[in-house]
């Protein structure tokens, strides 16, 4: 691309039209003759590209964009609404010709500014910037995981409760950026998706400091750190194993003990463990520290669902698992009609079959209660407060199954806990079936093609609530791993049933009159 001085229009051309554009390998460069001299300026608006050629110009040299009204300085660029800055460029007058510099900076201070609009936009989640923004460290040839990074130092402290969604969707997201190289605009949503999930996560929020410090790693320690939701200990504890250099490595086998020693948060704990070692990897040593002490954070202060009464008969499960000589697994429709308390004691009277065993047996009963979903619930007007359910309830019980393969395949002695928790999912999930589904229909007879198709799917997913998207492609992800491990058999097939009907589906998410109705009889009751 041409750079340095470039001759352009005479003087006289310009005065005559007071504006014209010149066209030079691509750029559109808008020519203004004002009183106080000649400007040189990108002709499309940053905003969303409309020629500012168009725009109106008055007696300071304040350009208007009249599509949005935006509004620029001439002289200097900058905009009046604290948006993207236009690009102004020096010019001279040379015998009756307007020259005009055209000097791009180096990569590294294109990068800088880039880094630092794209940061403008994430603390608004302002979505087009966004992908502006991205748009722009890519065509500068950088590695773009540069402004996934950044995206994760500016959030993570800033999530009260440490991780969210955004990251554990982040390594999916990613997963689907690298199996689509040579595909730009796909790779760009990836990367919007990703970093504008973490703006959304922390919009308005204040920072949640950290504790300072940092004690030598050491793995037991660190589990009775979280068990007993001493956050500040656990985290010093994780910035020792960061400093062995291999802070995943070290800490992998206490995480997956932590977050499965509880029926802890719907699942969530045990399903961002792998994902946080999937983004060390894909990002590298240097961005463990922020995502590990946010997941640890997270850990610490999930909810224990056991202690309350649906799950109650968790701990006694847990005491008897193995006890009696059940040898076999149990079929899936062993569990059709058994609530959680009553799912978790089953299980655990058939603890002596093989872990696998059970795990497909486990596996098939929740992509059963999914794949059966009775779309009826998702209007249920009357449901009690706090009770709501729908598609994404039923997902965890995938999301969740997939963690636990992955963790308690390389820490045997967590196949209890793991597999007691999976009989958690299918007990809160059983009331929602509809019988009049036949599992035949939704079956996949082409995996690879399901799958190429579903990434299309994901890559124009049309949902404007995040948590909605992240769902689909961390549910997606699970399956394909399942599928991929060979270890689960003819469940995973059901699983892949039941993602084909969840996204041939609606996905109902805000429930109005709903709403309305248990607010109003839950403070008729609040007295």
């Amino acid at each position: 691309m041409s750079q340095g001085w470039i001759k352009t229009v005479s003087v006289e051309d310009l005065k005559k039209k007071g504006r014209t554009v010149f066209r030079l390998d691509g750029r559109q460069i808008a020519l203004f003759d004002t009183k106080n001299g000649i400007y040189a300026c990108n002709n499309r608006c940053p905003h969303e590209g409309y020629p500012l050629r168009e725009g109106t110009l008055d007696e300071n040299c304040l350009l208007t964009c009249n599509w949005h009204n935006w509004k620029f300085n001439l002289e200097t660029g900058e905009n009046q609404r604290d948006g993207d800055k236009l690009r102004t460029y020096p010019v001279e007058l040379r015998d009756n010709d307007i020259w005009v510099e055209i000097v791009d900076a180096p990569v590294e201070e294109q990068l800088a500014k880039s880094l630092e609009d794209l940061n403008q936009g994430f603390v608004d989640h302002d979505y087009e910037r966004l992908a502006r923004e991205i748009a722009r460290v890519v065509r500068l040839g950088v590695d773009p995981m540069v402004a996934v990074k950044e995206a994760i130092r500016w959030s993570h402290d800033k999530m009260e409760y440490g991780w969210t969604h955004a990251y554990a969707g982040t390594a999916d997201w990613l997963a689907l950026y690298d199996e689509h190289a040579g595909e730009p605009e796909n790779q760009l949503i990836c990367l919007l998706e990703t970093i504008g999930h973490m703006s959304d996560d922390t919009l308005r929020e204040a920072s949640y400091p950290y504790a300072e410090g940092v004690e030598e790693w050491d793995a037991e320690a660190f589990y009775q750190a979280v068990d007993t939701e001493d956050e500040a200990r656990a985290i010093r504890l994780t910035r020792g194993a960061i400093a062995t250099g291999d802070a995943f490595g070290a800490m992998e086998h206490a995480l997956a003990r932590a977050a499965l020693a509880h029926y802890a948060d719907f699942g969530h704990s045990t399903i961002y463990v792998p994902k946080v070692g999937a983004l060390i990897r894909r990002l590298g040593e240097d961005i463990a520290e922020p995502l590990l002490i946010s997941l640890v954070r997270g850990i610490v202060s999930a909810f224990r669902e056991e202690l309350i009464p649906e799950f109650r008969g968790y701990d006694d499960a847990i005491k008897t698992f193995g006890a009696k000589p059940n040898g076999a697994a149990p079929a899936p429709a062993d569990y059709a009609k058994l609530n959680a308390n009553k799912a978790v004691a089953f299980t655990a009277e058939h603890g002596t079959a093989p872990s696998l065993d059970l795990f497909r047996t486990l596996l098939a009963a929740n992509a059963t209660n999914m794949l059966a979903f009775d779309l009826s619930h998702l209007d249920d007007l009357d449901q009690p407060y706090g009770s709501d359910f729908g598609w994404l309830d039923l997902t965890h019980g995938l999301t969740f199954a997939d963690a636990v393969l992955d963790l308690c395949s390389k820490y045997p002695e967590l196949w209890p806990v793991g597999l007691l928790q999976m009989a958690c999912f299918s007990g809160r999930n059983i009331a929602h079936q509809d019988s009049n589904v036949d599992p035949e229909d939704w079956m996949v007879a082409d995996p690879d093609a399901f799958f190429a198709d579903v990434a299309q799917t994901l890559f124009d997913h049309g949902h404007d609530e995040y948590i909605v998207s992240v769902h689909l492609v961390k549910t997606a992800q699970s399956v394909r791993n399942l599928l991929a491990s060979q270890q689960a058999g003819s469940a995973g097939e059901l699983a892949l049933a039941a993602l084909n009907r969840l996204l041939a589906s609606p996905v109902r998410r805000k429930m109005v009159r709903r709403t309305a109705r248990q607010a109003m009889r839950f403070v008729e009751t609040d007295i």
